[in-house]
C-alpha cells in the first residue's frame, strides 16, 4: 500500500519563476493550494552515462566504496527466492542479491565484491537514517535490497531508486482452507514481519483480522506450521517461496495492496542513488533483469516487462 505523506520534494521552479500575483485590494487571501501527494515510485534521474568500473568519481561516495574494496548491502536471510541461507552452500542468495550483485559488478567489474550484512525488517530504515555516516566516508551499510516497498512515508527517512519490481499483498493459507481473501478472516490471526507494509495493511484491513507479528518469514512460517495462525500475509512474490518450503499451503485470492520494491539509500549520498539507477536502467535494456526474473521468479511464469523508471 502506497501511504501518501508530506514531505518528498517538490519540482524546483528554477530561478526564473515569476513569483504569485499579490491578492487583488479588498479580497480576502486563500490559502496555499495543497501541495501535490508524493510520488513513491519517482527517484533522482542518473547523471549521465556510467563510470567504467574502477573509474568512480572523485570525492564523492561512490570512491570512497571503491577505495575500501566491496559494497555493502543490508539484507535479510529468510526470505525465500530473494534473500535466503542456502542450507547447502550457506551463501545469501536470491533476486535481491543478485540486484546487489549487478551494482557491485558496475564499480568494481566484479559482483563478488558485495558484502552481505543480514539486518532485522524493522531496521531496514534506520540502518541508513542514523548519524553515523560523514559525508563521503563509507557507512556501515550502503544500501538495503530487501524485497522492500517505497512508500512515501519511507521516504521521509531514506531515498530509494526507481522500481526494480513489482508486487502485491496476497494469502497464504492451508491446502485444504476454504479462505480465498481477506474478507474470510475476519478475527482470526493472521502473520507478518515486523516493521513490513505487510503489517500495517492487515491493522488497517476493513475485514478485521487479527494481526501477529512475528521478526521474518521465517518466524511466520514456523507459526502458520504449528497453527499459532490462521495464515501469513504479504507479497505474492515471498509467499511463492515460502509455498515451496511448505507442501501443505497455498498462496491464495488476488492482489489487494501494490508493492513496488526499490533500492534504499542514505539520503546523504544521491550520487549513490544515481548510480544504481543507471545500472538498474541497464539492466531493463540489456535483458540482465530478465535474467535474473527467470532465474528466481521464472516458476512464477514468464518474466514481465521490467518496471519502467520514473524521474523526480
Amino acid at each position: 500500500m502506497i501511504l501518501a505523506a508530506a514531505g518528498c520534494t517538490d519540482p524546483d521552479p528554477g530561478p526564473d519563476a515569476a513569483p504569485p500575483p499579490p491578492p487583488a485590494a479588498g479580497s480576502t487571501p486563500r490559502s496555499a493550494p495543497a501541495k501535490p501527494a508524493c510520488d513513491a515510485r519517482a527517484s533522482l534521474r542518473p547523471a549521465g552515462a556510467l563510470p567504467a568500473p574502477g573509474k568512480m568519481p572523485a570525492g564523492g561516495y561512490l570512491a570512497a566504496i571503491q577505495k575500501r574494496g566491496r559494497l555493502v548491502l543490508g539484507t535479510s536471510q529468510d526470505s525465500p527466492l530473494f534473500s535466503s541461507r542456502n542450507a547447502f552452500t550457506g551463501r545469501v542468495e536470491g533476486f535481491d542479491i543478485d540486484m546487489g550483485r549487478l551494482i557491485a559488478a558496475a564499480i568494481f567489474g566484479d559482483p563478488g565484491k558485495l558484502q552481505i550484512k543480514v539486518i532485522p525488517h524493522a531496521d531496514r530504515t534506520a540502518v541508513l537514517s542514523g548519524d553515523e555516516g560523514e559525508e563521503g566516508q563509507p557507512d556501515a551499510v550502503d544500501l538495503v535490497i530487501n524485497t522492500m516497498t517505497a512508500n512515501c512515508a519511507r521516504w521521509q527517512e531514506v531515498d530509494f531508486s526507481t522500481v526494480y519490481l513489482e508486487t502485491g499483498q496476497k494469502l497464504l493459507v492451508a491446502k485444504d482452507s476454504a479462505v480465498d481473501g481477506l474478507d474470510d478472516l475476519a478475527k482470526q490471526k493472521v502473520c507478518a514481519a515486523v516493521g513490513s507494509t505487510s503489517l500495517q495493511n492487515l491493522e488497517n484491513a476493513a475485514s478485521d483480522p487479527v494481526p501477529v507479528a512475528r521478526n521474518g518469514w521465517g518466524e511466520c512460517l514456523v507459526a502458520f506450521q504449528q497453527n499459532e495462525v490462521a495464515a501469513i500475509s504479504t507479497d505474492d512474490t515471498i509467499l511463492a517461496g515460502l509455498a515451496a518450503q511448505d507442501p501443505f499451503a497455498k498462496v491464495v485470492g488476488e492482489r489487494f495492496t501494490e508493492e513496488p520494491y526499490a533500492v534504499a539509500v542514505s539520503k546523504r549520498h544521491p550520487d549513490l542513488t544515481r548510480f544504481v539507477n543507471a545500472v538498474l536502467e541497464q539492466s531493463r535494456r540489456d535483458g540482465t533483469w530478465k535474467t535474473i526474473y527467470d532465474r528466481w521468479l521464472g516458476a512464477l511464469g514468464p518474466a514481465p516487462q521490467p518496471p519502467a523508471a520514473r524521474y523526480r
